[in-house]
């Protein structure tokens, strides 16, 4: 039995595809260090992760494959799933071995399992882009006590007390977050900005010049039970969500409920993070109608006009 020791990273992955074809071996194991062989185990081979391997390897891919066939595997080695490095590992050997493209190929059960595990990882991208719900929040350095910056993992950095981000919360299945940052640049361009992946405890922050990692070691007390802290969100913040809460009610035709329907439009699993579908767990709940109507006349364009005069 023949194994592959490597990095578990994705350029470690091509680097094992190149070495497969370089010595001839085919591993019928990918495990990373730390991993126990198994008891048969005659021949391990330990990767060595290099530019030079894992870039002609990306080469020929993108010689052999289509544009689709790559997102596709790029969404399975996102998938996080067992063995989905090793489905991809056995797609590339047999990408470059058979003298026809075999993107078609659905006889063959590595190619099929592809398609149907990116199309799961394509649906949760699809979730993510509909029902991630901005709050906005006070940068959360500020409640730290040297009032420097970590959210972009840069160097501190002063940071004005108005300054405002808004912020997000999300639990997808799949590590589906990076595959949707294109869409979120490109869509919210003109503000600061942060998606939280709860599950994974990571997520990416935009400064209006480019999207980089985050976590929140600094920042313990911003999510409370997978929630944002209602002390860090801005004071229109609340009364926004509470408006929102009160639009989606009177809106709601009760007699017309199908929560079946629903469910299968809008999965449970992110109702935690709606506002609109949380509204007994939701910090708004607290503001009374009297606050509420006092917040709207302060806010119609005649007296925000009388107030700035």
């Amino acid at each position: 039995m023949v194994i592959f020791y490597y990095d578990k990273t994705l350029e470690g992955l091509l680097s094992a595809v190149f070495d497969a074809f370089k010595l001839k071996k085919s591993p019928e194991q990918l495990l990373t260090q730390g991993d126990i062989a198994p008891l048969f185990a005659t021949d391990i081979h330990h990767v060595e992760t290099r530019n030079s391997k894992y870039e002609r390897v990306q080469l020929a891919m993108t010689k052999r494959l289509a544009n689709i066939t790559l997102r596709q595997l790029m969404a399975v080695w996102f998938s996080e799933l067992p063995e989905s490095d090793h489905l991809i590992f056995r797609y590339l050997c047999k990408t470059f071995r058979s003298p026809s493209s075999i993107e078609t190929d659905f006889a063959d059960p590595d190619v099929l399992q592809v398609r149907q595990i990116a199309q799961k990882v394509s649906k949760e991208c699809e979730h993510l882009r509909q029902f991630v719900r901005f709050n906005a929040i006070n940068n959360p350095t500020h409640h730290s006590n040297d009032h420097s910056t970590h959210m972009a993992g840069g160097e501190p950095t002063a940071s004005p007390q108005s300054e405002k981000i808004y912020f997000a919360v999300v639990d997808p299945i799949y590590n589906a977050l990076p595959l949707t940052l294109d869409f979120f640049e490109d869509r919210f361009a003109d503000q600061k900005w942060a998606i939280y992946d709860s599950r994974r405890q990571y997520g990416f922050f935009y400064d209006l010049k480019r999207v980089e990692p985050f976590n929140l070691l600094e920042q313990d007390d911003l999510l409370v039970n997978d929630a944002i802290n209602s002390h860090y969100l801005t004071e229109d913040e609340q009364f926004f969500q509470h408006m929102w809460q009160r639009y989606c009610q009177a809106l709601t035709i009760k007699e017309r409920l199908n929560p079946k329907l629903q469910r299968q439009f809008m999965p449970k699993r992110f109702w935690h993070h709606l506002p609109e579908m949380a509204m007994s767990n939701n910090p708004t709940s607290n503001i009374t109608d009297q606050q509420y109507r006092a917040t709207i006349s302060n806010n119609r364009p005649d007296n925000i006009t009388k107030q700035q005069k």
